[in-house]
Protein backbone atom coordinates (compact mmCIF):
# COMPACT_ATOMS: atom_id res chain seq x y z
CA UNK A 1 0.00 0.00 0.00
CA UNK A 2 0.98 3.28 -0.86
CA UNK A 3 2.56 5.79 1.95
CA UNK A 4 -0.15 8.52 1.19
CA UNK A 5 0.74 11.54 2.84
CA UNK A 6 -0.40 15.24 2.62
CA UNK A 7 0.69 17.10 -0.82
CA UNK A 8 3.04 19.85 -0.09
CA UNK A 9 1.32 23.68 -0.78
CA UNK A 10 -2.18 22.53 -0.08
CA UNK A 11 -4.77 22.86 2.41
CA UNK A 12 -5.29 19.80 3.59
CA UNK A 13 -3.86 17.49 0.56
CA UNK A 14 -7.39 15.72 0.15
CA UNK A 15 -8.15 15.34 -3.37
CA UNK A 16 -11.93 14.88 -4.00
CA UNK A 17 -12.24 11.49 -6.29
CA UNK A 18 -12.82 11.98 -9.94
CA UNK A 19 -12.57 15.81 -9.55
CA UNK A 20 -8.64 16.48 -9.18
CA UNK A 21 -9.79 19.32 -6.66
CA UNK A 22 -8.10 19.99 -3.58
CA UNK A 23 -10.84 20.11 -0.68
CA UNK A 24 -10.83 23.37 0.56
CA UNK A 25 -9.36 24.74 -2.86
CA UNK A 26 -10.76 27.59 -4.54
CA UNK A 27 -12.31 27.40 -7.93
CA UNK A 28 -9.23 28.72 -9.24
CA UNK A 29 -6.80 26.39 -8.19
CA UNK A 30 -5.02 24.35 -10.78
CA UNK A 31 -6.03 20.46 -11.34
CA UNK A 32 -4.20 17.93 -9.40
CA UNK A 33 -3.46 14.46 -9.27
CA UNK A 34 -3.20 11.26 -7.02
CA UNK A 35 0.40 11.41 -5.38
CA UNK A 36 2.02 8.35 -6.64
CA UNK A 37 5.40 7.14 -6.74
CA UNK A 38 7.03 6.66 -9.97
CA UNK A 39 9.70 3.82 -11.42
CA UNK A 40 11.85 5.19 -14.21
CA UNK A 41 14.20 2.25 -15.44
CA UNK A 42 16.67 3.39 -18.11
CA UNK A 43 18.73 1.66 -20.60
CA UNK A 44 21.49 2.85 -23.13
CA UNK A 45 19.68 3.80 -26.44
CA UNK A 46 18.51 2.91 -29.99
CA UNK A 47 18.75 4.82 -32.50
CA UNK A 48 15.30 5.34 -34.68
CA UNK A 49 16.41 3.48 -37.79
CA UNK A 50 19.43 2.37 -39.26
CA UNK A 51 19.06 4.84 -41.54
CA UNK A 52 22.87 7.29 -42.37
CA UNK A 53 21.04 10.45 -40.46
CA UNK A 54 19.21 8.36 -37.50
CA UNK A 55 22.45 6.77 -37.04
CA UNK A 56 24.30 9.93 -37.18
CA UNK A 57 21.93 11.57 -34.61
CA UNK A 58 22.17 8.68 -32.21
CA UNK A 59 25.81 8.05 -32.63
CA UNK A 60 26.75 12.07 -32.34
CA UNK A 61 24.40 12.02 -28.82
CA UNK A 62 26.50 9.45 -27.38
CA UNK A 63 30.02 10.06 -28.90
CA UNK A 64 29.73 12.88 -27.44
CA UNK A 65 28.86 12.16 -23.80
CA UNK A 66 32.01 13.17 -21.81
CA UNK A 67 31.58 10.22 -19.97
CA UNK A 68 32.05 7.98 -22.73
CA UNK A 69 35.16 9.62 -24.64
CA UNK A 70 36.80 12.43 -22.19
CA UNK A 71 39.32 13.33 -24.73
CA UNK A 72 39.44 17.18 -25.13
CA UNK A 73 36.63 18.60 -27.32
CA UNK A 74 38.85 20.88 -29.34
CA UNK A 75 40.21 17.64 -30.21
CA UNK A 76 37.51 15.22 -30.09
CA UNK A 77 34.81 16.74 -31.77
CA UNK A 78 36.66 17.69 -34.93
CA UNK A 79 37.55 14.14 -35.21
CA UNK A 80 34.02 13.00 -34.41
CA UNK A 81 31.86 15.85 -36.14
CA UNK A 82 34.31 15.42 -39.98
CA UNK A 83 35.77 11.49 -39.85
CA UNK A 84 33.66 9.29 -37.81
CA UNK A 85 30.61 10.76 -38.17
CA UNK A 86 30.38 10.81 -41.98
CA UNK A 87 31.29 6.65 -42.15
CA UNK A 88 30.26 4.86 -39.05
CA UNK A 89 26.93 5.62 -39.23
CA UNK A 90 26.59 3.85 -42.59
CA UNK A 91 29.01 0.73 -41.18
CA UNK A 92 26.81 0.76 -37.46
CA UNK A 93 23.62 0.99 -39.95
CA UNK A 94 24.42 -1.76 -42.16
CA UNK A 95 25.46 -3.81 -38.64
CA UNK A 96 21.72 -2.59 -36.97
CA UNK A 97 19.82 -3.68 -40.54
CA UNK A 98 21.27 -7.27 -39.60
CA UNK A 99 19.50 -7.68 -36.37
CA UNK A 100 16.74 -4.64 -36.54
CA UNK A 101 13.25 -5.91 -34.98
CA UNK A 102 11.57 -5.24 -38.59
CA UNK A 103 7.75 -6.07 -37.95
CA UNK A 104 7.91 -3.21 -34.95
CA UNK A 105 10.06 -1.45 -36.72
CA UNK A 106 12.74 -0.91 -33.80
CA UNK A 107 15.62 -2.28 -32.18
CA UNK A 108 15.60 -5.80 -30.27
CA UNK A 109 17.28 -3.07 -27.50
CA UNK A 110 13.92 -1.41 -27.48
CA UNK A 111 11.64 -4.31 -28.08
CA UNK A 112 12.94 -5.94 -24.85
CA UNK A 113 13.11 -3.23 -22.48
CA UNK A 114 9.45 -2.59 -23.29
CA UNK A 115 8.59 -6.06 -22.49
CA UNK A 116 10.97 -6.02 -19.14
CA UNK A 117 9.14 -2.88 -18.24
CA UNK A 118 5.28 -4.55 -19.01
CA UNK A 119 6.57 -7.29 -16.75
CA UNK A 120 7.42 -4.79 -13.99
CA UNK A 121 4.80 -3.22 -13.89
CA UNK A 122 1.77 -5.96 -14.09
CA UNK A 123 4.87 -7.29 -10.95
CA UNK A 124 4.64 -4.08 -8.83
CA UNK A 125 0.95 -3.47 -9.76
CA UNK A 126 0.18 -6.39 -8.26
CA UNK A 127 1.28 -6.00 -4.71
CA UNK A 128 0.80 -2.03 -4.93
CA UNK A 129 -2.14 -1.68 -7.32
CA UNK A 130 -1.92 1.80 -9.21
CA UNK A 131 0.07 3.95 -6.84
CA UNK A 132 2.98 2.91 -8.38
CA UNK A 133 3.94 4.06 -12.04
CA UNK A 134 6.46 2.02 -14.19
CA UNK A 135 7.88 3.20 -17.41
CA UNK A 136 11.46 3.37 -19.01
CA UNK A 137 13.62 5.64 -21.11
CA UNK A 138 16.93 5.53 -22.83
CA UNK A 139 19.90 7.77 -21.88
CA UNK A 140 20.59 8.04 -26.04
CA UNK A 141 18.06 8.51 -28.90
CA UNK A 142 13.86 7.96 -27.69
CA UNK A 143 11.89 7.91 -25.52
CA UNK A 144 14.36 10.48 -23.79
CA UNK A 145 14.75 11.06 -20.16
CA UNK A 146 13.46 14.44 -20.20
CA UNK A 147 10.19 13.26 -21.45
CA UNK A 148 9.56 10.19 -19.29
CA UNK A 149 10.92 12.21 -16.30
CA UNK A 150 8.21 14.84 -17.60
CA UNK A 151 5.49 12.54 -18.12
CA UNK A 152 5.78 10.97 -14.63
CA UNK A 153 5.84 14.48 -12.84
CA UNK A 154 2.41 15.59 -15.00
CA UNK A 155 0.87 11.97 -13.94
CA UNK A 156 1.62 12.70 -10.71
CA UNK A 157 4.40 11.42 -9.32
CA UNK A 158 5.96 12.91 -6.06
CA UNK A 159 8.94 10.54 -5.75
CA UNK A 160 10.74 8.78 -8.38
CA UNK A 161 13.23 5.56 -8.20
CA UNK A 162 15.68 5.82 -11.16
CA UNK A 163 16.78 2.07 -12.33
CA UNK A 164 19.83 2.05 -14.92
CA UNK A 165 19.73 -1.13 -15.96
CA UNK A 166 23.61 -2.25 -15.53
CA UNK A 167 24.17 -4.42 -13.14
CA UNK A 168 27.53 -3.19 -12.67
CA UNK A 169 28.53 0.53 -12.07
CA UNK A 170 30.99 2.29 -15.07
CA UNK A 171 31.11 5.96 -15.51
CA UNK A 172 29.86 5.75 -19.07
CA UNK A 173 26.85 3.61 -18.35
CA UNK A 174 25.15 4.09 -14.98
CA UNK A 175 26.78 7.61 -13.93
CA UNK A 176 25.69 9.42 -17.24
CA UNK A 177 21.92 7.74 -17.26
CA UNK A 178 21.94 9.15 -13.88
CA UNK A 179 23.90 12.58 -14.85
CA UNK A 180 20.94 12.78 -17.66
CA UNK A 181 18.28 11.98 -15.11
CA UNK A 182 19.46 15.01 -12.78
CA UNK A 183 19.23 17.09 -15.80
CA UNK A 184 16.12 16.73 -16.66
CA UNK A 185 15.14 17.45 -12.53
CA UNK A 186 16.89 20.86 -13.23
CA UNK A 187 13.56 21.75 -15.40
CA UNK A 188 11.03 20.80 -13.46
CA UNK A 189 9.35 23.52 -10.98
CA UNK A 190 8.18 21.04 -8.70
CA UNK A 191 10.83 18.56 -8.24
CA UNK A 192 9.78 15.30 -6.94
CA UNK A 193 11.84 13.50 -4.61
CA UNK A 194 13.94 11.06 -6.19
CA UNK A 195 16.46 8.04 -5.34
CA UNK A 196 18.80 5.94 -7.77
CA UNK A 197 19.40 2.55 -7.48
CA UNK A 198 22.83 1.30 -7.23
CA UNK A 199 24.90 -1.55 -9.33
CA UNK A 200 23.21 -5.02 -8.41
CA UNK A 201 26.27 -7.21 -9.73
CA UNK A 202 26.41 -9.61 -6.84
CA UNK A 203 22.63 -9.32 -5.86
CA UNK A 204 21.73 -13.22 -5.27
CA UNK A 205 18.31 -13.59 -7.46
CA UNK A 206 20.71 -12.06 -10.40
CA UNK A 207 22.84 -14.32 -9.91
CA UNK A 208 20.53 -17.14 -9.73
CA UNK A 209 19.03 -15.77 -12.82
CA UNK A 210 22.35 -16.14 -14.80
CA UNK A 211 23.08 -19.86 -13.20
CA UNK A 212 19.52 -20.90 -14.52
CA UNK A 213 20.43 -19.41 -18.03
CA UNK A 214 23.75 -21.55 -18.26
CA UNK A 215 22.01 -24.63 -17.29
CA UNK A 216 19.53 -24.14 -19.90
CA UNK A 217 21.65 -23.41 -22.27
CA UNK A 218 23.83 -26.57 -21.57
CA UNK A 219 20.86 -28.52 -20.97
CA UNK A 220 20.48 -28.25 -24.93
CA UNK A 221 23.62 -29.15 -25.71
CA UNK A 222 24.75 -32.12 -27.52
CA UNK A 223 28.69 -32.12 -25.64
CA UNK A 224 29.19 -29.49 -22.90
CA UNK A 225 31.82 -26.39 -23.91
CA UNK A 226 34.81 -26.77 -23.01
CA UNK A 227 34.83 -23.01 -21.73
CA UNK A 228 32.08 -20.69 -20.48
CA UNK A 229 33.66 -17.06 -21.27
CA UNK A 230 32.02 -14.36 -19.82
CA UNK A 231 32.14 -10.86 -22.21
CA UNK A 232 31.58 -8.12 -20.25
CA UNK A 233 31.44 -4.60 -22.39
CA UNK A 234 35.28 -2.57 -22.31
CA UNK A 235 36.09 0.25 -21.06
CA UNK A 236 39.91 1.96 -21.24
CA UNK A 237 42.12 0.62 -18.35
CA UNK A 238 43.01 4.10 -17.67
CA UNK A 239 39.21 4.45 -16.01
CA UNK A 240 40.40 1.43 -13.73
CA UNK A 241 42.94 3.34 -12.21
CA UNK A 242 41.78 6.20 -12.09
CA UNK A 243 38.93 4.86 -10.02
CA UNK A 244 35.98 3.19 -11.38
CA UNK A 245 35.03 0.04 -10.07
CA UNK A 246 33.56 -1.62 -13.26
CA UNK A 247 36.46 -4.48 -13.88
CA UNK A 248 36.33 -5.64 -10.08
CA UNK A 249 32.76 -5.78 -10.24
CA UNK A 250 32.73 -8.06 -13.48
CA UNK A 251 35.45 -10.11 -11.73
CA UNK A 252 33.13 -10.61 -9.11
CA UNK A 253 30.17 -11.39 -10.86
CA UNK A 254 32.21 -14.17 -12.91
CA UNK A 255 32.78 -15.54 -9.16
CA UNK A 256 29.89 -15.71 -8.17
CA UNK A 257 28.07 -17.66 -11.20
CA UNK A 258 31.03 -20.07 -11.21
CA UNK A 259 30.01 -20.68 -7.37
CA UNK A 260 26.29 -21.05 -7.64
CA UNK A 261 27.13 -23.17 -11.03
CA UNK A 262 29.39 -25.37 -8.77
CA UNK A 263 32.32 -25.42 -10.88
CA UNK A 264 35.72 -25.49 -10.56
CA UNK A 265 37.97 -22.41 -11.06
CA UNK A 266 39.08 -21.88 -14.47
CA UNK A 267 35.79 -23.16 -15.65
CA UNK A 268 34.62 -19.31 -16.70
CA UNK A 269 36.67 -16.93 -18.61
CA UNK A 270 36.19 -12.69 -17.87
CA UNK A 271 37.02 -11.05 -20.60
CA UNK A 272 35.90 -7.56 -22.31
CA UNK A 273 35.24 -6.44 -25.85
CA UNK A 274 33.65 -3.41 -28.22
CA UNK A 275 37.29 -1.61 -28.29
CA UNK A 276 37.35 1.49 -29.82
CA UNK A 277 40.16 3.85 -30.23
CA UNK A 278 43.97 4.20 -29.95
CA UNK A 279 44.16 3.36 -26.00
CA UNK A 280 44.83 -0.12 -24.14
CA UNK A 281 41.54 -1.07 -22.51
CA UNK A 282 40.71 -3.98 -20.26
CA UNK A 283 41.97 -7.20 -21.32
CA UNK A 284 41.81 -9.83 -22.13
CA UNK A 285 40.31 -8.86 -25.96
CA UNK A 286 36.78 -10.97 -26.05
CA UNK A 287 37.84 -11.27 -29.94
CA UNK A 288 41.55 -12.34 -29.16
CA UNK A 289 40.64 -14.79 -26.26
CA UNK A 290 38.24 -16.63 -28.26
CA UNK A 291 40.68 -17.44 -31.05
CA UNK A 292 43.36 -18.15 -29.01
CA UNK A 293 41.24 -20.64 -27.39
CA UNK A 294 40.25 -22.58 -30.67
CA UNK A 295 44.32 -22.79 -31.37
CA UNK A 296 44.95 -23.95 -28.05
CA UNK A 297 42.19 -26.65 -28.67
CA UNK A 298 39.59 -26.05 -26.90
CA UNK A 299 37.22 -26.57 -29.36
CA UNK A 300 33.61 -25.73 -27.98
CA UNK A 301 33.06 -22.72 -26.03
CA UNK A 302 29.81 -20.77 -24.52
CA UNK A 303 29.64 -16.79 -24.28
CA UNK A 304 27.71 -15.37 -22.00
CA UNK A 305 27.18 -11.08 -21.39
CA UNK A 306 26.34 -10.76 -17.94
CA UNK A 307 26.92 -7.00 -17.85
CA UNK A 308 24.25 -6.41 -20.47
CA UNK A 309 20.36 -6.41 -19.24
CA UNK A 310 19.23 -6.70 -22.79
CA UNK A 311 20.16 -8.04 -26.08
CA UNK A 312 21.35 -5.14 -28.18
CA UNK A 313 23.84 -4.78 -31.52
CA UNK A 314 26.95 -5.75 -28.40
CA UNK A 315 25.59 -9.16 -28.29
CA UNK A 316 23.46 -9.74 -31.33
CA UNK A 317 25.79 -8.55 -33.84
CA UNK A 318 29.42 -8.46 -32.41
CA UNK A 319 29.36 -11.65 -30.15
CA UNK A 320 26.78 -13.60 -31.96
CA UNK A 321 28.67 -12.58 -35.31
CA UNK A 322 32.09 -11.14 -35.42
CA UNK A 323 33.56 -13.16 -31.92
CA UNK A 324 31.72 -16.19 -33.56
CA UNK A 325 34.03 -15.73 -36.73
CA UNK A 326 36.96 -14.87 -34.99
CA UNK A 327 36.55 -18.31 -32.85
CA UNK A 328 35.36 -20.60 -35.92
CA UNK A 329 38.23 -18.86 -37.92
CA UNK A 330 40.82 -19.85 -35.50
CA UNK A 331 39.37 -23.88 -35.65
CA UNK A 332 37.13 -23.57 -33.16
CA UNK A 333 34.14 -25.88 -34.14
CA UNK A 334 30.91 -24.96 -31.49
CA UNK A 335 29.63 -21.77 -30.78
CA UNK A 336 26.89 -21.41 -28.05
CA UNK A 337 25.88 -17.61 -26.94
CA UNK A 338 23.75 -18.03 -24.01
CA UNK A 339 21.32 -14.98 -24.83
CA UNK A 340 20.83 -11.81 -22.02
CA UNK A 341 18.59 -12.50 -19.43
CA UNK A 342 15.74 -10.12 -20.87
CA UNK A 343 12.27 -10.50 -20.08
CA UNK A 344 12.83 -13.88 -18.31
CA UNK A 345 10.78 -14.73 -15.48
CA UNK A 346 14.20 -14.95 -13.32
CA UNK A 347 15.52 -11.63 -14.61
CA UNK A 348 12.00 -10.11 -14.02
CA UNK A 349 11.87 -11.36 -10.23
CA UNK A 350 15.29 -10.02 -9.66
CA UNK A 351 14.65 -6.64 -10.56
CA UNK A 352 11.67 -6.55 -9.07
CA UNK A 353 13.26 -7.27 -5.87
CA UNK A 354 16.05 -4.71 -6.27
CA UNK A 355 13.29 -2.59 -7.20
CA UNK A 356 11.45 -3.13 -3.95
CA UNK A 357 14.74 -2.88 -1.64
CA UNK A 358 14.94 0.64 -3.33
CA UNK A 359 11.24 1.65 -2.57
CA UNK A 360 11.99 0.98 1.43
CA UNK A 361 10.44 3.67 3.18
CA UNK A 362 8.04 4.62 0.52
CA UNK A 363 5.66 1.52 0.35
CA UNK A 364 4.21 -0.05 3.21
Amino acid sequence: MLDAKPMTGTTDGVVTPGTGRLAHAPASHPPVRQAKIGVLVANLGTPDNYDYWSMRRYLNEFLSDKRVVDYSAWIWQPLLQLVILSKRPFSSGANYKLIWNHEKNESPLLTITKDQTRKIAETLKAKHGDGVMVDFCMRYGNPSTDSKVRAMVEAGCEKILFFPLYPHYAGATSATANDQFFRALMKEKRQPAVRTVAEYFDHPLYIEALAQSVERAYAGLAEKPDVLVASYHGMPQRYLMEGDPYHCQCQKTSRLLRERLGWEKGAIDTTFQSVFGPEEWLKPYTVEHVAELAKQGKKRIAVIAPAFSADCIETLEEINGEIREAFEHAGGESFTYIPCLNDDDAHIAALSAVIEDNLTGWLR
